[in-house]
């Protein structure tokens, strides 16, 4: 307190003692005049200076105080400095307007005019109140923050989709202090026209949430115990409340996952939602890393009983169609032609009616072959072209065609 009253003190003396030590007439005419004059209203503002710093003086070490207490008592404590600064603030206020009226009232031509401003003073008021109603706004919506106990100094405060905590309330504007060290500055109007979240209103506690987006094969009962067990290890969490829930089924095929934890403010709440999801998400990549998040690609659901190929892919009509007449559908899907499924067949024959024999091609050169019906030479194990063409496993050629079909007969050997 002395360091604080030391210099408005010694202000205060010296020109009391200059007015004390003046003799009643120092100088002639109207300088004597002006250096009383000048003597009276360097008392006024000494004066002023040292009652302003002796209620400064006095109200800042119970502020202090105020300001360290933590706990269960820091929203009452918070609440009563609040109402301290806006109280002193006032008080300030009040003195210097009474201050600067004494010193202008020294004037004798000001005090012509205070006398008229008196005579009117209901057209005075309207004019001042009309031009002064923002001041006045702001000025009664402060007293009515502070002594309303709806915002208070380091208040958790979200308004207009920013977050910041109240670093300085006064009768004219609202600093918030933002996460990053930035200020915002809003009008004392703002707080009592505008909705805004209170969040240490009642209670400092919070509770934090973790969402993570997951596959549909995460173990969630495991998950739920490892982030209890992370919980009891962790000093942030207060021990109050928490859960681990699946929210929400995505349509791309990922859930969502959220686990609730309650701290004792708000900056214990950021650091232990940050450790929470740093954590699971660990845990997840280490021993779970088919449930991170993945978008899954592939064929439609097939019937029960439908085959389905190497792939993937769902069978196509020409695989699942049965053969007709006992012939196989080529590889491309396409019918086979009718002479390759004749000629495929009579070969099929030929070979296991000739198995272990030499070709027809050898026997022709020792030997003529014997004739059918029809005039064509057939060999016992070489079956004949329908076209007439030369065979290709035996070599030999068909005899010229009749006047009547050539009649086909396949010669086996039993």
């Amino acid at each position: 307190v002395a360091r604080r009253v030391a210099a408005p003190a010694f202000a205060f003396a010296a020109v009391v003692s200059a007015n004390a030590a003046m003799p009643y007439h120092l100088l002639h005419g109207d300088v004597d005049g002006a250096v009383r004059h000048a003597l009276r209203i360097a008392a006024i503002g000494a004066t002023t200076w040292l009652v302003l710093r002796i209620a400064y003086a006095l109200s800042d070490p119970p502020l202090e105080r105020l300001m360290h207490i933590e706990g269960e008592r820091n929203r009452r404590a918070r609440r009563a400095r609040t109402q301290m600064l806006l109280l002193r603030r006032i008080a300030a206020a009040v003195i210097t307007v009474v201050a600067v009226g004494a010193a202008l009232f020294t004037f004798p031509s000001v005090r012509a005019i205070g006398a008229g401003v008196l005579a009117s003073a209901g057209v005075a008021g309207l004019v001042v109140g009309i031009a002064a109603r923002p001041t006045l706004g702001n000025l009664l919506a402060g007293l009515q923050l502070a002594f309303s106990d709806a915002l208070r100094l380091d208040d958790i405060v979200v308004t207009q989709g920013t977050w910041g905590r109240v670093e300085e309330l006064t009768l004219s504007y609202v600093v918030l202090r933002l996460w990053d060290d930035r200020r915002m500055i809003f009008p004392v109007s703002h707080f009592t026209e505008q909705p805004f979240e209170n969040w240490t209103r009642h209670s400092s506690r919070l509770l934090g949430s973790v969402e993570l987006h997951v596959d549909w094969t995460v173990p969630v009962e495991e998950l739920r115990a490892e982030l209890y067990s992370a919980l009891q290890d962790n000093p942030l969490w207060d021990r109050r409340e928490w859960v681990l829930q699946l929210v929400e089924v995505q349509p791309n095929g990922l859930v969502t996952m959220r686990a609730l934890m309650s701290a004792a403010d708000s900056a214990s709440t950021w650091d232990l939602r940050c450790d929470v999801r740093e954590h699971l998400v660990a845990y997840i990549r280490d021993h779970y890393p088919q449930a991170l998040p993945r978008f899954r690609v592939g064929p439609e659901p097939v019937a029960d009983g439908a085959a389905v190929s190497p792939d993937g892919s769902a069978p196509s009509a020409a695989e699942d169609a049965p053969a007709l007449d006992g012939k196989t559908p080529a590889a491309d899907g396409a019918a086979p032609s009718a002479s390759g499924a004749g000629s495929s067949s009579r070969g099929t024959d030929s070979s296991a009616s000739g198995a272990g024999s030499p070709s027809s091609g050898a026997r022709s050169a020792k030997a003529p072959a014997p004739r059918t019906e029809g005039g064509a030479s057939s060999g016992v194990n070489a079956p004949e072209d329908p076209d007439g063409a030369p065979d290709d496993a035996g070599g030999a050629r068909a005899a010229p065609r009749g006047d009547g079909p050539a009649q086909r007969k396949s010669l086996r050997r039993a």
